[in-house]
């Protein structure tokens, strides 16, 4: 029973002015964070220090103590993936995207963010296979794994993964099939709320399965262009209604199209160029919103042109190049509003060319290189690129522009900076087209992967572009670069980007993480027409690592190096004059560095003997909690107010900072922090270390285990409750007593007030020696307790603190030394050396140290006997500034 009176102590001390809250970041998510921080490089400078919720750590999103949110953007990390990320069990967005030089497989413990939401790994360079355990991510929507260098086969878990809508594994050296569900196995069939399935410029095989698809789908962007399928397109994507762009270009796809293609009504962009697809070109009849559409190089039948080209009014681009196409062309798809570009060379159209007498007002380029077309009749508006060359028209009239190969008649976008003139900016800046000053832009590359048009030199297309990029993703107007805009290999549209600050040179940290996501996670919607996008970020220069501009002029770099040492070198005399009394003077502080508080009479000189505790310059506790700010302040109370605080190695305490005109003297607060450097318990906070000087009193102790708090001693030693108090009593001695005589009696403290001190008073009864005469008002805890040790002292010892005469009173200091004489004298150990080591269970059961975050058993949370003392005053310990 002893032990629950040391307990009821040690509350009622810290009652008396310490109003506490729980931690601010969550150990374990701290911890994890530390490893990841040690497994990698470039890490931001925030890292270095500070709270990883509190400071905050640039990145790191925290609610309620917890990491739910990681994003590290186009960070310049490098390293790999440790396991440590599996400690991060609250997270819900993962961000490591465009960091090329995050290396190595990934960790199968990504299996254990079970709240997972959104995983972006884009354009790392990540090897090895997908990890299996990534299918049990049950919360899961957003999974982008493209522009790595993964291997081994789509795993069939993934079809688990029943809330996904995004789903881009594009761009990797995936092999094997794509998997389907079985009677044993998941499959990606079974993803019913997936929009999106990426699967493009991977190495994959085998037919795509007939099961994939179904009409209870909602996908919207089928790409599988790239790989090695082969085998025919299966008749149930035709079911598939909701889809926008299907690209099954640059396979190996044999057979004919299945007829009911034409049942998606929906599709924009059309694409089976280059495959070995056989029988009739595919009827596109009824699928009125094509505005792409390639069928190029297949082995299609001869025949004619088909009767679509005549039906389809949003048609902006048609491509059949290398085809069997012959006969007439039909002049009606010239006149199409929306048509830019009609590619047809290597076909065998005949014949008379008519281009009809209403051309498209949109209509670009013409190319017919390669057919047997024996006349042109040309309509005077007709302006633009027509080439027939290797046609039998060009065996007369070969000097005529049309018979001759010929260049773009316009150039490829770009943004315009003609207003800025031509400034030279230093390497790695650019010139603002907004601002017309030079500055670091974030810089990457857009992939179009279906644009709905082919031509790159339409301005006002472009123009809608920048806007929406610098409107969607929160910049200043004009802020946005564009340049040379083109189609490559994959016919991808592909565009150099660069994104300017809105003022200075460069991005912080923070807005180019924020960029990024916008960017990976698809929150940044482009113009309709340019489709589907991916986008890889180049590295940003950051600042802090900018070396800056050197001097070109040796001579001159020279003789400023000079007068700069000889300057330097008498100015450091004197500073190390100074610096040196300084340092006597301090080393004389520190020597007696609590006599300045000492009362009139006493000496409170000597060091504190602490058990396990530091030493700290106020200056280190000032800097922890930035300089003591608002933000911190996490309670208060008679005696001062209470900070959070992140020391240096990363542990975060609590700092209980003494407010002008204390009342507490130099030898009280020298008792006291004694007395918290021996006191252990896994409801208790330990004391971490103090720092004094003649202005500021402080100490840190361990934030409170937030798991034990208000339920480890079944409500009548409520910690939060008493921990939260804030008392306006000018003694703490008599603070503690009143305190001290609440938590003995039953009646909850709330109901008590100021009338405690005389319901004690008028029950008490010496003669009853074991309960004192309070067996009526004792909490049932304390009374139905088999052994009641020491017992009377204490409530003797709390009379006498709360003495109507301040003077009768003892003072803390003899409080705390007639505390440990009764525990001494009730035969406590209380010589432990050690307040790690030697810690002693009081009470009838003895144990083990128990730490108080990590190993205290569920069983224990109402067993009053683990409380840990670690001896008296005399074992000194060794105690230094850190």
């Amino acid at each position: 029973m002893a032990a629950a009176f040391w307990l009821l102590f040690f509350l009622a001390f810290f009652s008396a002015g310490f109003h506490l809250i729980f931690s601010f970041t969550d150990p374990h998510d701290a911890a994890a964070l530390q490893s990841l921080k040690d497994a990698w490089q470039n890490t931001p400078p925030s890292w270095g220090s500070g709270d990883p919720c509190g400071t905050p750590w640039e990145g790191v999103t925290c609610k309620d103590s917890r990491v739910t949110a990681l994003g590290l953007s186009t960070m310049s990390l490098k390293g790999k993936l440790s396991g440590d990320i599996g400690g991060l069990t609250e997270l819900i967005s993962l961000d490591l995207s465009f960091n090329p030089e995050l290396t190595g497989s990934l960790t199968p413990r990504l299996g254990d963010l079970q709240n997972l939401n959104i995983l972006i790994l884009a354009g790392c360079g990540f090897t090895g296979n997908i990890p299996d355990v990534l299918g049990n991510l049950a919360e899961l929507s957003f999974l982008a794994l493209n522009s790595n260098n993964l291997t081994g086969n789509i795993p069939p878990s993934l079809g688990k993964l029943s809330n996904v809508y995004w789903l881009d594994l594009a761009e990797n050296q995936l092999t094997g099939t794509i998997p389907i569900s079985t009677p044993t196995s998941p499959g990606l069939d079974l993803l019913l709320k997936a929009k999106h399935f990426h699967f493009n410029k991977n190495q994959l095989s085998g037919p795509i399965p007939s099961q994939l698809f179904s009409s209870d789908m909602v996908l919207i962007h089928v790409l599988f262009d790239g790989n090695q399928l082969n085998g025919t397109i299966p008749d149930s994507i035709g079911e598939v209604q909701t889809l926008e762009v299907l690209r099954l270009d640059r396979n190996a796809l044999t057979g004919k199209v299945p007829t009911n293609l034409n049942n998606l009504t929906s599709v924009v962009e059309l694409n089976l160029a280059r495959n070995q697809l056989t029988g009739p070109l595919p009827n596109l009849t009824g699928m009125t919103s094509l505005n792409y559409v390639d069928l190029s190089n297949n082995s299609f039948v001869t025949q004619e042109a088909p009767e679509w080209f005549s039906t389809l009014p949003s048609l902006t681009t048609l491509v059949i190049e290398h085809g069997s196409l012959q006969g007439p062309l039909p002049s009606k798809i010239f006149s199409y509003q929306q048509i830019e570009q009609v590619l047809l060379k290597n076909n065998a159209f005949s014949g008379q060319l008519d281009m009809g007498e209403s051309l498209g007002p949109q209509l670009q380029l013409v190319d017919l290189q390669n057919n047997n077309i024996s006349s042109v009749t040309l309509t005077a508006q007709y302006t633009s690129t027509l080439i027939l060359v290797g046609n039998p028209v060009c065996s007369a009239l070969s000097n005529t522009n049309y018979c001759q190969l010929q260049q773009p008649t316009s150039k490829a976008y770009s943004t315009s900076v003609t207003k800025c003139g031509n400034p030279q900016c230093p390497y790695g800046q650019k010139l603002s087209p907004q601002r017309c000053e030079c500055a670091y832009p974030y810089e990457g590359t857009l992939y179009f992967r279906a644009p709905s048009f082919k031509d790159s030199s339409d301005v006002n297309r472009f123009q809608e572009l920048e806007m929406s990029l610098w409107v969607k993703l929160g910049l200043t107007p004009g802020s946005v670069f564009i340049q040379d805009p083109f189609f490559n290999v994959d016919d991808y549209l592909q565009v150099q980007l660069a994104l300017f600050p809105p003022t200075g040179k460069y991005f912080n940290r923070t807005e180019i993480i924020r960029i990024g996501f916008d960017l990976s996670n698809q929150t940044y919607k482009p113009p309709k027409d340019f489709g589907p996008y991916l986008f890889i970020a180049s590295p940003y220069p950051f600042p802090d690592g900018d070396k800056g501009t050197s001097l070109n002029s040796s001579a001159v770099a020279g003789i400023v190096t000079g007068c700069s040492l000889l300057v330097l070198g008498l100015f450091g005399v004197g500073i190390y004059a100074i610096r040196q009394k300084k340092r006597a003077e301090k080393a004389l502080g520190l020597s007696r560095p609590f006599a300045s508080w000492a009362p009139s009479g006493k000496d409170s000189g000597g060091a504190p003997q602490l058990k396990g505790a530091r030493w700290f310059s106020y200056d280190e506790l000032k800097k922890c909690t930035n300089n003591f700010s608002e933000s911190n302040e996490i309670g208060s109370g008679g005696y001062g107010k209470v900070y959070r605080g992140m020391l240096s190695e990363g542990q975060v305490v609590a700092i209980k900072r003494a407010q002008q005109g204390s009342m507490q003297g130099g030898l009280e607060f020298k008792t006291e922090i004694e007395l918290l450097s021996r006191v252990h318990h896994k409801n208790l906070v330990g004391l971490v270390g103090f720092a004094l000087n003649k202005e500021n009193r402080c100490w840190c102790t361990n934030l409170w285990p937030m798991e034990h708090s208000g339920k480890a001693c079944q409500g009548y030693l409520d910690p939060e409750y008493y921990m939260t108090q804030q008392l306006t009593e000018k003694s703490d001695v008599y603070s503690f007593g009143v305190v001290m005589l609440e938590l003995v009696t039953a009646k909850q403290p709330i109901e008590k007030g100021k009338y405690i001190v005389r319901e004690v008073r008028m029950a008490m009864d010496k003669n009853d020696e074991e309960h004192y005469g309070l067996k009526e008002i004792m909490d049932p805890a304390i009374r139905n307790s088999t052994n009641l040790v020491g017992f009377g002292r204490i409530v003797d010892l709390a009379m006498q603190c709360v003495e109507e005469s301040a003077a009768e009173r003892p003072t803390m200091s003899e409080v705390v030394k007639e505390v440990e004489t009764i525990l001494q004298n009730d035969g406590m150990n209380t010589n432990s050396t050690s307040a790690s080591s030697s810690a002693t269970d009081f009470g009838a059961s003895r144990g083990a140290p128990r730490h108080p975050y990590n190993d205290v058993p569920k069983k224990d949370v109402n067993d009053l006997h683990a409380f840990d003392y670690s001896g008296g005053y005399s074992l000194p310990a060794k105690v230094e500034p850190k």
